[in-house]
């Protein structure tokens, strides 16, 4: 299992998912797989909620030289249909997502170093004048996230720098230098906005005010 992440609205459901070709939706009241979300394929690395808990996105090792289908894919919670699998076009892989705070956007971590971004409508159209550069992943499961006003979106990068982005602007506009092993994840603090944890490589978690 490399990923679990708990329903919006019912903390008893949860999705999981890793090495698996399918992911599973779990009851923790009764220990019981209540759906199943067959892929078909080899890895799920992430797994966002979009709001209302209706839906949700996984992101997947599934990239070929021909065809970008089924890196990132929109499920129906209830019935595990899958809604889309034709939302991310470039060949990269998606290790980690991240939901805007307060408009209707997701943002997607690529392994093509860049971030970009998505509407959580259908059909989650990807927005092609605006991207994140600037930051490296080089095959790294690099988070990212949102600050809790939704003015910042922040990274890690697999040279350990955090880089702190304007929404709005998509520049750098504050960076915290790494000592060289790759930061991993990022995550405000959700009383305190002031605060960040970043975790690393190395297995060092760090708090920054």
């Amino acid at each position: 299992i490399g990923v679990v992440r708990f329903h919006p609205n019912d903390h008893n459901l949860c999705v999981c998912g890793g090495f698996s070709p399918a992911l599973r939706a779990w009851d923790m009241r009764t220990d019981k797989v209540i759906h199943i979300y067959k892929a078909g394929v080899q890895q799920h690395f992430e797994v966002l909620f979009l709001p209302g808990g209706k839906e949700f996105l996984s992101t997947t090792d599934s990239v070929s030289r021909d065809s970008a289908d089924r890196t990132i894919i929109a499920w129906d919670f209830q019935t595990a249909a899958k809604i889309s699998n034709q939302i991310f076009h470039e060949r990269y892989t998606c290790p980690s997502l991240a939901l805007h705070p307060k408009e209707s956007i997701f943002v997607a971590q690529t392994n093509g170093n860049y971030m970009a971004l998505f509407s959580t409508q259908r059909p989650y159209k990807m927005d092609k004048k605006k991207r994140f550069e600037g930051h490296k992943v080089e095959g790294f499961a690099v988070g990212c996230e949102f600050s809790p006003d939704g003015s910042l979106l922040v990274t890690g990068s697999s040279e350990g720098t955090v880089s702190f982005y304007s929404y709005h602007t998509a520049r750098i506009v504050r960076s915290i230098s790494g000592d060289g092993s790759a930061c991993i994840s990022v995550n405000f603090h959700p009383v305190l906005s002031s605060l960040l944890a970043t975790s690393y490589w190395d297995g060092q978690i760090r708090i920054w005010q």
